[in-house]
């Protein structure tokens, strides 16, 4: 099964140019897909419904939508009127080839800011019936400003995630709807911009430390760094980059998983040929 994550920035890639059709190219082949910076009524982008647009591009595709922020939009300072009632929505996606049985929006910690924006962030929950069992997918946004804030919204991510069996996801005794009841799988994969660098202290929060006589062990409850299991992290490895400057670049995507998948994961990779966006598509195989 091949997971991929991308953060698209509002459909803008290097060259500054929207363009949701090769956004979708570079994501062909992918089984799972996890999105970020997917918006709605974003006057940046001529008030686009991208994940409308996108789930066009991906015909065959179950999807899901989260929008942890969400705000009324009157006309923009360019005189552009939206429809009546229009919305700014900003947040993630979940694509899938296989159905998605639930879905609920983790709304993640956040503190006001003065002067600098900082919107609410959410991680998107995904239970999706993959062939051999439903597993739990998260597509997942953080903060970009602080790593305090990185380090509360990780916790808080990581106490739900562990959670999950006991709180019975987005739904339980559905038979009172005439529902089936959603599957509980224990297994998942974490996707996303987490804004954060590889050993750094909020990556240590999610990850646990490193160092010492063992280094990092694995423990039930504490997700694992596909790239790190698989040693994939190459020297200078690096998912975004500066559209300005592009010697400037930084590892901020990851991929985590259950201790239960780290024997099934197969490769992991960058793709940083896709020009969609100031990130790079994020690759991770897992056995089926």
């Amino acid at each position: 099964m091949n997971f991929a994550s991308y953060n698209i920035q509002y459909g803008f890639g290097l060259d500054g140019r929207y363009d949701l059709a090769r956004i979708a190219r570079s994501l062909e082949g992918a089984d799972v897909i996890a999105l970020q910076e997917v918006t709605r009524g974003f006057s940046r982008n001529g008030f686009a419904d991208m994940a409308a647009d996108l789930a066009a591009c991906f015909p065959d595709y179950f999807w899901v939508y989260g929008p942890a922020c969400d705000i009324h939009v009157e006309a923009d300072g360019g005189g552009r009127q939206p429809v009546r009632g229009t919305r700014f929505q900003f947040g993630n996606m979940v694509l899938s080839r296989w159905p998605i049985l639930s879905t609920r929006t983790l709304l993640l910690p956040r503190s006001r800011t003065i002067g600098k924006i900082n919107l609410q962030r959410g991680a998107t929950e995904a239970v999706i019936a993959v062939p051999g069992g439903a597993i739990r997918v998260y597509s997942v946004h953080l903060d970009h400003v602080s790593p305090d804030e990185r380090v509360r919204q990780l916790q808080f991510l990581n106490a739900h995630i562990n959670a999950f069996v006991q709180e019975g996801g987005s739904m339980t005794g559905g038979s009172e709807f005439d529902l089936p009841e959603p599957p509980l799988p224990e297994d998942y994969v974490i996707m996303g911009d987490f804004n954060m660098e590889p050993e750094s202290p909020e990556y240590c929060a999610l990850a646990g430390a490193g160092g010492g006589y063992y280094g990092r062990v694995a423990r039930i409850g504490t997700p694992v760094d596909a790239f790190a299991a698989l040693e994939a992290y190459g020297p200078g490895s690096y998912s975004w980059m500066n559209p300005e400057d592009h010697g400037e670049r930084m590892h901020l995507d990851y991929c985590f998983v259950s201790c239960g998948l780290v024997s099934r994961l197969q490769s992991a990779r960058i793709d940083t040929q896709s020009v969609g966006s100031d990130h790079f598509p994020l690759w991770v195989e897992i056995e089926n």
